[in-house]
């Protein structure tokens, strides 16, 4: 409808031209805030808060402004900054920064309201919007005569917004908890002491400047575990299962290790999927977890290079030995790897808005972000490659004596071989590969291609999201961390630690009000709690072999979760899963770790805890890197130290206090709490109880809170 904006646009008086800063303080400040407030009522001004009056009929012809920049970029500033040194800040981000520092213009914090693409904040108190449409930050309103303008991009206010924004530091320990429970496994007394004297992103930049810890290949070998002796331990034995927990349970590098079995869940490769089809398993899937390491805080266009290249990624989803189409005989190139390269590993099934919501089309069902064809003609980029033999072979010591290739071939990224390489053009998602294109510069199109799409960014910050924080997150939450994969602030798409920091930093992860939503959080997965359990409690190996293992091998024990080992290329669950049958299905919440939940689950988690919680794990023939036994010297081998909270025992209370900060993040509430008090006081414990006792006690205060439905959901 026509508007009042809509009739300015052409000839309405240009913005008045805010003064030069002068020399005194106080006309300085002055100067300085009414050029930043002009920048920052960006969204422009009429004389009520109605979008279509306000914005008119074509808001993206808005006057331009730069000329406002620097004054603002300067404000409350004792020397400028580059914006390219911040990452781009949110639309949020920017209306709280004018809220923040010109509250005179912009009163009273605003709900975001959207109309025609434009999100905006309007101010009855003042008259004026401020908003953004597609980056450019407009502004309306008796601040601009009532002329609509833009005077930058959101990358623009970068240096203003951030060098303005106050240090955020949890308000208790709890709060302090339930960053390290989401960033990492465990909180200790001493990490949350840390993290409220740094505060939340002086800590996190902190821990993703420690180094990467030893490797897992690196501890396989220096247990012997690449040794060639008639134990055949290049086939599958399963070593690899000591070397995750290891990792899991003792890596200094907390968050790095926790970020790299987030993106195991996503970009995934399973033990079982390769054990049959490829010698030295468990330094393959080692590597695979090596690869997460070390890419995992870098760019996303590195990962997923390194990724398709793997050894363990060829032979899990057939790039292993994919050769070119064969006229004579019908072969076609195997599809499997492109398919889920797209599905899941990088655009995902239909075309997103930058907020992960679907794209609809004319006839209001989602669009299709790929096609069978793009499939069929991307396959042929993934032809040519097999395993790096160069190495060369070993004849087993053990009958029947056969030819095994060396470790090397396990670990080494794939080659390829251009004779067996598809010399055809390639053509997908739009872009067309040239016939008798090489094969590296095949490979590095189809991966620019895909790292550059617009759906990447928004279809991979919800998966993220879901793995440390909720299972259901906000589309504006989506948006925030799509927009930091987009840029770091620095002009770098990809980043994976930029993108890390947005997901655990962001409003949603930390603020207080989503503690209070019952929609928000996520359950936590059976490995996080064992991984949670071995960390908080201090788990050490008395002989050092650290031969942790646990399997579906005992029914009543079987977790339904184990690292490196989902069942398919699907990972453990699906990130769209919504459980049927609840109250979450009625509005279409995504809880995606329900789908590995039941009756049976639920019990088995219970039995395995109540095994290991009291004496630790049992270990076959704990002196030795590898030997099954029965020996002699079975036993519990990898032992919890609960010193800690067997000094409490006298004081139900502190130790609940106690378990429900470290384990929880305080937040059990005041019944659950009470109800495992009164259970734990049944016990009639003594400070003169024997030792045997004080651990069951304790024990028995572990299991009630970590079986408890308080503990399961993180929030």
């Amino acid at each position: 409808m026509p508007c009042a904006f809509a009739t300015n646009l052409n000839d309405a008086p240009k913005l008045r031209r805010m003064r030069e800063p002068e020399i005194a303080d106080q006309a300085l400040t002055r100067s300085l805030g009414l050029a930043a407030a002009a920048m920052l009522a960006a969204c422009g001004g009429g004389e009520s808060g109605d979008p279509a009056r306000a914005f008119g009929d074509n808001p993206s012809a808005a006057q331009s402004r730069p000329d406002l920049l620097p004054g603002a970029l300067a404000a409350g500033r004792a020397r400028p900054l580059a914006a390219q040194d911040f990452r781009v800040p949110t639309p949020d981000e920017l209306f709280a920064f004018a809220e923040r520092q010109y509250a005179q213009f912009f009163p009273t914090p605003q709900v975001n309201q959207v109309w025609d693409g434009i999100v905006y904040r309007y101010y009855a108190g003042t008259g004026n919007y401020v908003g953004v449409l597609n980056g450019m930050v407009l502004i309306l309103g008796p601040l601009s005569d009532n002329t609509l303008a833009t005077v930058g991009s959101l990358q623009d206010f970068a240096a203003a917004v951030f060098a303005t924004a106050p240090v955020r530091t949890p308000q208790s320990d709890a709060d302090a908890a339930r960053l390290l429970l989401q960033a990492q496994f465990s909180a200790s007394p001493t990490e949350i002491a840390e993290v409220r004297a740094l505060g939340y992103e002086r800590w996190l930049d902190a821990q993703l400047a420690l180094p990467n810890s030893q490797s897992g290949c690196d501890w396989l070998a220096s247990r012997g575990y690449d040794r060639i002796d008639t134990n055949e331990l290049f086939f599958a034995q399963g070593t690899q299962v000591h070397m995750i927990w290891y990792q899991l349970f003792q890596s200094p590098d907390a968050v790095r290790r926790r970020w790299a079995l987030a993106l195991s869940e996503i970009f995934v490769v399973s033990w079982r999927g390769i054990k049959d089809v490829m010698n030295w398993d468990n330094f393959a899937i080692a590597e695979y977890w090596d690869l997460l390491c070390r890419h995992g805080l870098g760019n996303y266009r590195e990962l997923i290079a390194a990724l398709t290249l793997n050894p363990a990624m060829g032979a899990f989803l057939s790039t292993r030995g994919n050769a070119r189409e064969d006229p004579a005989t019908g072969r076609l190139p195997d599809e499997n790897y492109a398919r889920e390269l797209m599905q899941l590993f990088t655009i995902g099934l239909v075309q997103l808005n930058p907020d992960g919501t679907p794209r609809l089309g004319a006839d209001g069902r989602p669009i299709e972000s790929y096609t069978a064809d793009d499939v069929s003609q991307l396959a042929r980029v993934f032809t040519g490659y097999d395993h790096d033999y160069s190495a060369g072979w070993f004849t087993n010591p053990a009958p029947p004596h056969q030819r095994v290739a060396n470790v090397q071939a396990s670990r080494r990224p794939m080659v390829v071989d251009e004779s067996k390489h598809s010399t055809l053009p390639k053509s997908f998602l739009g872009v067309t590969i040239p016939a008798s294109t090489p094969a590296a510069a095949s490979l590095a199109i189809a991966l620019d291609t895909l790292f550059n799409h617009p759906n990447t960014g928004p279809f991979l910050a919800r998966q993220f999201i879901q793995r440390l924080v909720t299972g259901n997150p906000s589309p504006a939450y989506v948006a925030r961390v799509a927009s930091a994969f987009a840029n770091n602030g620095r002009g770098v798409r990809g980043d994976l630690r930029a993108v890390l920091k947005a997901v655990l930093l962001d409003d949603e992860a930390r603020g207080a009000a989503s503690l209070a939503a019952p929609g928000f959080g996520k359950l936590r997965e059976p490995m996080m709690r064992l991984a949670q359990w071995g960390r908080t409690f201090r788990l050490r190996s008395l002989k050092g072999s650290w031969k942790a293992n646990f399997g579906p091998w005992n029914p009543s024990r079987d977790l339904g979760q184990y690292p490196l080992d989902p069942p398919s290329v699907f990972s453990f669950f699906r990130p769209g899963y919504v459980p049927p049958g609840t109250p979450m299905a009625q509005s279409g919440a995504t809880a995606p770790e329900f789908q590995i939940v039941n009756e049976t689950t639920v019990a088995t988690w219970a039995n395995t805890l109540i095994d290991i919680v009291y004496n630790g794990l049992w270990v076959s023939s704990p002196e030795v890197a590898y030997f099954d036994g029965p020996s002699p010297t079975d036993g519990h081998d990898i032992v919890p130290d609960y010193s800690a909270e067997i000094a409490l025992i006298t004081d139900p209370v502190a130790l609940v206090q106690r378990l429900n900060l470290l384990l929880c993040a305080g937040q059990l509430s005041a019944g659950m709490v009470d109800l495992i008090v009164q259970s734990l006081r049944a016990d009639g414990i003594r400070a003169d109880s024997n030792d045997d006792f004080k651990r069951i006690h304790v024990a028995r205060a572990i299991v009630f809170v970590m079986c408890c439905p308080e503990y399961l959901v993180q929030r």
